[in-house]
């Protein structure tokens, strides 16, 4: 036990050191080009943020819940927390300054789901371990019009033939900065399907780094983001096919209205020896003004033979002929843009199958248009 504890403390340690050495991403590391932190954000501002405030709106009987604020943790969290590193900074600093969070896991054989709200800024760290044949939906919301650093860290192990869902929410908050940072590995026949709503703040980072470790292993990314003037989103992947035989999509659309920024960054590795694997990613976006920017960056990196790779990116304005079509068909031009964003976006929602979070994620979605559109001059 005192052993385990002794790894954990030393985790941190090195988290702490790594964000000392790095310092506060800018523009100048490369993986954060479009995304300068250090603008909005200094060292101790991130190192004092202090501990977000969350919340178990619902969980199932068959997930074990740990509070990482308690004096005792069980062994399965002092070994697995902070084992999985993302290689991000922020990620080492939630790991080192969160002294808030929570640890989920779903033992052999069984299911649940979870509704988690972080509802204020600070640190955060988040622990999910899914035991072989298990399966767990976790729908996490951040909710509109938060002010301050929100940096959100988590692990998810995904075990053999385990099935992880994860439909993540963040609403506009145009004074916060928020970060969320996931490191997940899965294993053998095991699944991982992320859906996320981004909705901007000052400044919006989702990074996810994601290993598919046994054959059969699957990942499916989908997103959708609608921005309005001033506003910020940065969605950054990285899915590596450690084994054969695996398969990976990503689907991300975004809409981005006034002086506002949408960025993808999508990067797929395919490992020596890992023949087999099956990955397509696509990013899209509408740009509703002439100051809207959007930057799109799929990469691959492949090192077998015998794969399936393909990528694409494109950003526009409207069809301006399906505009007309549906104005000279009697419909007004601005109900007639509403249901050309729409349809754009609608394929990347209807990926969700489960009704009640694609219900959800269209309610955000419909919310925020009225915004976006109205800032597209």
């Amino acid at each position: 036990m005192n052993a385990a504890l002794s790894r954990l403390d030393a985790r941190r340690a090195e988290a702490a050191e790594q964000f000392r050495t790095l310092g506060v991403p800018h523009r100048r590391v490369e993986a954060w080009k479009y995304s300068d932190l250090r603008v909005v954000a200094d060292a101790g501002a991130v190192s004092n943020a202090g501990a977000a405030r969350w919340t178990i709106e619902h969980r199932s009987d068959d997930v074990e819940f740990i509070d990482l604020s308690s004096g005792t943790l069980p062994d399965w969290v002092r070994t697995h927390l902070g084992a999985l590193k993302s290689d991000s900074v922020m990620g080492a600093a939630s790991l080192a300054f969160a002294h808030s969070g929570f640890a989920l896991r779903v033992p052999r054989g069984k299911s649940g789901d979870v509704r988690v709200n972080f509802a204020s800024a600070g640190q955060a760290r988040v622990l999910i371990v899914l035991e072989d044949d298990a399966s767990l939906s976790y729908v996490e919301t951040v909710p509109g019009g938060l002010e301050g650093l929100q940096n959100i860290g988590m692990e998810v192990r995904v075990g053999e033939n385990a099935h992880f869902t994860q439909a993540r929410t963040a609403l506009a908050s145009v004074k916060a900065v928020q970060i969320a940072d996931i490191a997940a590995t899965v294993a053998r026949s095991g699944s991982y399907r992320l859906y996320s709503g981004a909705f901007g703040a000052e400044l919006s980072r989702l990074e996810l780094k994601l290993s598919l470790d046994g054959e059969g292993a699957e990942a499916h990314l989908a997103g959708v983001g609608v921005l309005a003037d001033g506003t910020h989103s940065d969605v950054t992947t990285h899915i590596v096919h450690a084994a054969g035989n695996t398969q990976s999509t990503q689907l991300f659309k975004n809409v981005a209205g006034g002086k506002s920024r949408v960025i993808y960054q999508g990067k797929i590795t395919v490992a020596k020896g890992a023949n087999g694997s099956d990955s397509r990613q696509t990013a899209k976006a509408l740009l509703l003004g002439p100051r809207a920017e959007a930057d799109l960056k799929p990469e691959l990196e492949i090192f077998a033979d015998d794969v399936k790779c393909a990528h694409g990116a494109a950003v526009g304005d409207l069809d301006v002929d399906s505009l007309f079509y549906l104005r000279a068909r009697g419909i007004p031009e601005h109900e007639a843009r509403n249901l050309l964003i729409r349809a754009f976006l609608e394929e990347a929602v209807e990926e969700i199958a489960n009704d009640d979070i694609r219900a959800s994620l269209w309610q955000a979605v419909e919310e925020a248009l009225p915004r976006a559109m109205g800032s597209h001059s």
